[in-house]
């Protein structure tokens, strides 16, 4: 199983992603991890650079989920016939999502510096639906458009069920 995810900030993708991956031991890409410069805020990698990491964890990994919003490097990871699932519940999900989001000590040192990049998150998340660069819906829809391989837009989430295999197999 290969799947990649790609949506606005809050639109469940980690969340999806770690569900994935612990119920079939697969490993993850949080692509946070290759797109920005580690240790630095809002340095952004060579995009080259991220592109061959997300190609190297596809290369090196059977199996896998990678997840992200950032559509460059998702389209990175197309070439190996992943699942594209495509996350869209709306602003007001998203907002509120970031608000409840756990600490992620991945990207923050601490829950309260975590906490003081809200405002900035919450005014990104609606921007989404008016940006047009890699971060955006115009370019998330593009993505999911282009794709010829299995792919499925998700605009509810019902409850703790998210997502079961027939939604992997099932494509739009």
């Amino acid at each position: 199983m290969r799947v990649a995810i790609i949506g606005n900030s809050g639109s469940g993708k980690s969340t999806l992603a770690h569900r994935l991956a612990a119920d079939r031991a697969l490993p993850t890409l949080d692509l946070d991890t290759v797109a920005w410069e580690p240790d630095k805020i809002a340095v952004p990698r060579d995009q080259a650079d991220a592109k061959a990491d997300v190609k190297a964890f596809c290369e090196t990994n059977k199996a896998w989920v990678i997840e992200g919003c950032y559509a460059g490097l998702v389209h990175a990871a197309l070439q190996f016939s992943p699942t594209l699932l495509f996350l869209e519940p709306g602003v007001d999900t998203c907002l509120a999502n970031c608000r409840n989001r756990p600490w992620e000590p991945h990207k923050y040192k601490s829950r309260h510096e975590q906490d003081e990049k809200l405002e900035f998150l919450l005014a990104w998340v609606r921007e989404y639906y008016a940006r047009e660069d890699d971060l955006s819906l115009v370019a998330h829809q593009a993505l999911f458009d282009a794709y010829a391989g299995p792919k499925r837009k998700l605009t509810t989430l019902v409850g703790q069920k998210l997502i079961d295999d027939s939604m992997l197999l099932e494509t739009s």
